[in-house]
């Protein structure tokens, strides 16, 4: 017997015309998968820092407000609305908590315009040789510094896709449940397809699978470390590619 579909914005309506606590509630606890799925997609940026718990939170208080604040009349439905605002304000946590080194947090920013350079001017992405050469350090360095920066790379990345819902984001629009435009979505798959296989693997594993990096690890047979290591080369490129898009489309 199939479980019957819940109108959510009905329900909202109904809450805001009686000012129902325990609806509103009922609400949130229905909608509690959506903030764990997010949770649970973003915990390798936290995961080393802070309890999930405390994430799922943040994301809870974000779908409380979302509930007050989401307008029917704009046209998009509410799961896509709250789950713009639950990501948002996850990854407005994640960056205000300063966890990352200022160092890490530096040479993620250096590498990062290194790389976008690099790519730009050859058209291409850039080898770890390359890099290394422009960053003036030797492959090993430049390998362990790219795993220890995977986490603040990773925000970086996620702040493209969702910078402008960070804070507010529109219902004015009409988007599916992955948060993504048709349009978006091919520009998207058509970067990943231009990964190298093992770093294709990675992001799929990551983004798709919402696997914690150990567990890449043990899929792949390799040590986290560098997983930590292709994430980021794999991050860098995609958000190369897909920077002028993306800055184009907001």
């Amino acid at each position: 017997m199939e479980t019957p579909t819940v109108n959510f914005a009905e329900q909202i309506s109904l809450y805001k015309q009686s000012g129902d606590i325990a609806l509103r509630n009922e609400i949130v606890l229905n909608n509690m998968g959506l903030v764990r799925v997010c949770a649970l997609s973003m915990r390798n940026m936290y995961i080393k820092f802070c309890e999930p718990d405390d994430v799922i939170n943040e994301g809870v208080l974000a779908l409380m407000d979302a509930i007050e604040s989401y307008d029917q009349s704009k046209g998009a439905k509410f799961e896509t609305y709250a789950s713009l605002k639950v990501r948002g304000a996850i990854i407005d946590y994640i960056r205000k908590q300063d966890w990352i080194p200022r160092n890490v947090r530096k040479f993620s920013r250096t590498l990062d315009k290194a790389n976008s350079m690099l790519y730009n001017l050859n058209g291409r992405a850039p080898t770890t040789a390359e890099l290394a050469e422009y960053l003036k350090m030797d492959e090993a360095k430049l390998l362990k510094l790219m795993a220890e920066c995977s986490c603040t790379l990773t925000l970086s990345f996620e702040e493209l896709l969702y910078e402008d819902n960070i804070n507010e984001p529109s219902m004015d629009v009409s988007m599916d449940s992955d948060l993504m435009h048709e349009e978006m979505k091919k520009v998207i798959a058509d970067a990943i397809g231009e990964l190298k296989d093992r770093e294709r693997e990675v992001i799929t594993l990551y983004y798709y699978k919402n696997f914690k990096y150990s567990d890449i690890a043990k899929a792949l047979g390799i040590t986290e470390g560098r997983v930590c290591q292709i994430h980021s080369k794999a991050v860098l490129l995609l958000k190369a590619k897909l920077e002028p898009y993306f800055k184009g489309a907001k």
